[in-house]
């Protein structure tokens, strides 16, 4: 029975003089690992879209934020808030305040059509009314360009990723919603949430606009501090005069993000499997042509001592390094492509579109580093195996 410290240094001996011979089956090698580098790329760049979704979901809200709605909606476009609850909300325990009051903004959601600037198609788009608290609420909130839209006028602003997307939402230009003509005076970002995708306005003058009399949708509110969530929510629940439900705001978000973000991940493991079998006949193919060509070889190392387990793993190592770098080069190319390509997607809790970057997360860079391992253990597994169990004298024997 050989030491462990001899078994390492067969392993290392016979993976040495593999990996030096790989220029000899350079096109067999390149292409298993092109094939792979392939899945990795694919992965990563399905799964990106995923994860740039859900960020720019649960990057809106904090955890100070509480978002009133009637009890029984599952989104905004569901619910209905009368002025008189607005009051209630804003009075009740938990809600900060400044000079002007309660920070507690009554809003209003509406879906409006205009054309992508990419295709000239039209694509519903949000526009939220907002009341005067609602820039403080929004600690994300910057303005780039431009000013803020003053209350009481056919005035809006526009996140960074509607202008970006969609035509006519550029400063000082005049666009028709509803039964207003707007004038857009500024453009925002909101830290890549959800809310870059808005248009916003005062709710005092969309209301009439859209014929929507004295309705809100949400209530959106500042906590004092995140721990009065309860104490809030306790306070309007039990109120026999009101019919809502609180949650908080980084929640909703989140929530909404659930359905499109698993269907996108399911499609990409779906595509990323298909073509992982390919990869893995790729890597198989390679393994079996680097035994069959070496037969003699193998033979004669295992005829001068070098044990069946040591040849297995030398074997296993190079379909690993091989899967390796493939799966580093598919990365690699993925991240400089993908990661920051912006692009829109329905939100299919209100139906409007969401624009939003592709994010390639370190995380989701290990996980197509990991496939690309495990292809290449798979790949290299059989041929090292069918190797070791060369009949010794039979192998010398062949030419």
């Amino acid at each position: 029975m050989i030491s462990i410290s001899n078994w390492f240094s067969q392993v290392a001996s016979i993976t040495l003089v593999n990996l030096s011979s790989l220029k000899e089956r350079r096109g067999s090698a390149i292409s298993a690992s092109v094939g792979i580098a392939g899945v990795v790329a694919v992965l990563v760049g399905v799964l990106s879209i995923a994860e740039g979704f859900r960020h720019a979901m649960k990057s809106t809200g904090s955890a100070d934020v509480a978002l009133v709605l009637r009890n029984g909606a599952d989104s905004e476009m569901s619910s209905g808030v009368g002025r008189e609850e607005t009051r209630i909300i804003g009075d009740a325990p938990g809600v900060a305040r400044d000079n002007s009051g309660p920070l507690s903004s009554p809003e209003l959601f509406v879906i409006v059509n205009l054309p992508k600037r990419s295709t000239g198609t039209d694509a519903n788009v949000s526009m939220r009314g907002v009341g005067s608290a609602a820039y403080t609420l929004h600690d994300k909130f910057q303005l780039l360009r431009g000013r803020k839209f003053e209350l009481g006028r056919n005035e809006i602003i526009v996140g960074v990723g509607a202008a970006r997307e969609f035509a006519g939402l550029d400063i000082g230009h005049t666009i028709k919603l509803g039964a207003n003509v707007w004038t857009v005076v500024g453009i925002f970002s909101a830290g890549g949430g959800v809310a870059e995708s808005e248009i916003w306005t005062d709710a005092a003058v969309l209301q009439p606009a859209y014929h929507r009399g004295d309705i809100f949708q949400s209530v959106c509110v500042k906590l004092s501090s995140p721990d009065k969530f309860q104490t809030f929510k306790d306070a309007l629940t039990s109120d026999p005069r009101l019919n809502l439900k609180v949650v908080r705001q980084s929640d909703y978000y989140a929530e909404q993000s659930t359905g499109i973000t698993t269907f996108i991940q399911g499609i990409g493991m779906l595509i990323a499997f298909l073509m992982a079998l390919g990869a893995l006949f790729g890597a198989l193919n390679t393994m079996y042509g680097a035994v069959s060509a070496r037969v003699r070889e193998i033979a004669t190392l295992r005829a001068i001592g070098f044990g069946p387990f040591a040849i297995i793993f030398s074997i296993l190592f190079e379909s690993l390094v091989l899967a390796l770098i493939g799966g580093m080069f598919g990365a690699a190319g993925a991240y400089y492509v993908f990661n920051g390509f912006t692009a829109t997607t329905i939100n299919w809790q209100t139906f409007s579109q969401v624009a939003f970057s592709f994010r390639v997360s370190p995380h989701l860079l290990f996980d197509a580093i990991l496939w690309a391992a495990v292809i290449g253990v798979l790949g290299g597994l059989f041929p090292a195996i069918r190797a070791a169990r060369l009949p010794v004298a039979l192998a010398l024997r062949e030419i």
